[in-house]
């Protein structure tokens, strides 16, 4: 059940400091926030918006709130496989996935099938220049750098699922840098103070709202469209490398986006960073970190949380405190049993478990949001 750690704002989370907790306070004081700010149990310290927070608002949007991996999310399908379909490893599977689904900063691959699938998605109201145009298309399909994913893993019946997760790569970051920058300006221009600058908004009805509100509706199609492929080859792949297989059911959500939504008898802007749509019946994938569960869920459409949740583990510790105090090696004790990128094992000690909140915690804190379906444990990971 939610707690009031501070006016205007509601928390589901067990675990949560003090920073987190002041730096959201900051956005629930905004002018144009109407009702509280919901803080899901995954909540920490972001870019001017807290990471796990929900904000409604009426006449305004603020472009840092989504963040600049607009559309980042999750894709998870389940197959008609099961543990025993598997081979003992799933080593052979590591090179078709590391060469179809390019991962890394501003790594990309050259397929013409791209530019078909780009050309249903339409165009972003900025213009684009040659450069970005190449990178819109060369990034498409792929998976991006940090807490970004692939996982092959089994339920609690040990049916086989894939889990994926990516956002708007380059163009998603590029666009959401110019639009957050232009609010800025804005408000010197306008003389606007704000406890925060990161919090510089964009009011409705002008040229430079109507203008993000396009990019970034575009950048989150880009997303959503970029994982479906990922998900098709990775599920391809999986197959060719066990030699049989069907696809059941996909599931693909953002959790980074904001969209007009009615609650509370108002329409509001409903910013998820780091959250899921939750309304009754929704499907969505909330993940673990590396070496622990993920969960397939439905939402609840609880009012208070504006139908929403938490989006995954949550960090308690900073890339650069992880990357300090974690090790290697109790990574690789944390990983055993698992086919992942051992090789790069010092490269990945901030993505080390310990690094997250522990997500059986932010799941029991979320009773009253979702309902757990299924509950996956990873049996093969490749890391962005």
């Amino acid at each position: 059940m939610p707690h009031q750690p501070a006016p205007n704002l509601l928390s589901w989370a067990s675990e949560i400091d003090e920073g987190t907790i002041t730096q959201a306070a900051r956005a629930a004081r905004l002018p144009f926030v109407s009702g509280h700010v919901a803080l899901m149990p995954d909540a920490h310290v972001g870019i001017g918006a807290t990471v796990g927070s929900v904000i409604p608002t009426e006449g305004a949007i603020i472009p840092a709130a989504v963040g600049v991996d607009i559309g980042c999310g999750m894709v998870a399908t389940e197959t008609t496989l099961t543990a025993a379909d598997l081979p003992a490893t799933l080593d052979a599977l590591m090179p078709l996935v590391e060469r179809r689904i390019p991962a890394g900063v501003g790594k990309g691959h050259e397929d013409p099938s791209v530019d078909r699938a780009l050309s249903e998605l339409g165009r972003p109201r900025t213009e684009l220049t040659g450069k970005q145009e190449a990178t819109v298309s060369r990034q498409f399909g792929t998976l991006g750098s940090g807490n970004h994913f692939v996982e092959v893993c089994l339920d609690e019946r040990d049916r086989v699922w894939t889990v994926l997760h990516s956002g708007s790569r380059g163009i998603g970051n590029q666009l959401a840098t110019r639009h957050i920058a232009g609010a800025k300006n804005l408000m010197r221009r306008q003389a606007i103070g704000l406890e925060d600058p990161d919090l510089a908004y964009l009011v409705q009805g002008t040229p430079e709202f109507d203008a993000y509100i396009e990019d970034m509706l575009w950048a989150q199609r880009y997303a959503m469209a970029s994982r479906a492929r990922m998900d098709r080859v990775l599920v391809d792949a999986l197959f060719r490398v066990v030699g049989t297989g069907r696809r059941v059911r996909t599931i693909n959500c953002h959790h980074n986006f904001t969209q007009l939504e009615e609650h509370h008898g108002k329409r509001l802007w409903i910013t998820r960073k780091g959250a899921i749509k939750a309304d009754t019946g929704d499907e969505g994938v909330i993940p673990g970190s590396m070496g622990t569960r993920s969960y397939i869920v439905s939402g609840r459409g609880n009012p208070e949380s504006y139908h929403s949740c938490a989006h995954g583990a949550g960090r308690r510790m900073s890339r650069t405190r992880a990357k300090r105090e974690l090790s290697a090696s109790s990574l690789k004790a944390a990983m055993r049993g698992r086919t992942w990128n051992e090789d790069r094992a010092a490269a990945l000690v901030d993505e080390h478990p310990e690094a997250y909140k522990p997500i059986d915690q932010v799941m029991e804190d979320q009773k009253d949001l979702v309902t757990v379906r299924h509950t996956l444990r990873q049996v093969f990971n490749y890391k962005g």
